[in-house]
């Protein structure tokens, strides 16, 4: 942000430019103004850090809903896996008191 040091550097250096002080205060202000819309306020500052705080929440809550979904589902196919081998052994178990012989 323009110090108020770099504001007075650049109305000296643009002293003979000016003729009265209305002009130089006017330049003063266009200065000033024109930091205003360049530089980042500290409530602009704030703004920001709590938009990026709710979005980083946000972002947070999303990772956990689908941890949790992605931790239900390896536990669906966990359980499966384990009622397809069981299947599998009974199936097997069948087909050897029937003397059937199962191949893959």
């Amino acid at each position: 942000m323009l110090t108020e040091e770099d504001i007075k550097k650049i109305i000296e250096a643009n002293r003979e430019v000016f003729a009265t002080k209305e002009d130089f205060e006017s330049l003063k202000q266009g200065i000033i103004e024109a930091g205003m819309e360049v530089f980042a306020t500290k409530e602009d500052l704030q703004e920001f850090m709590e938009e990026m705080r709710k979005s980083f929440s946000d972002l947070q809550t999303s990772v956990d809903a689908y941890a949790k979904k992605a931790d239900t589902y390896f536990q669906e196919m966990v359980a499966l896996s384990h009622q397809v081998k069981r299947h599998e052994r009974w199936l097997h178990q069948i087909a050897d008191k029937l003397g059937v012989k199962l191949e893959y």
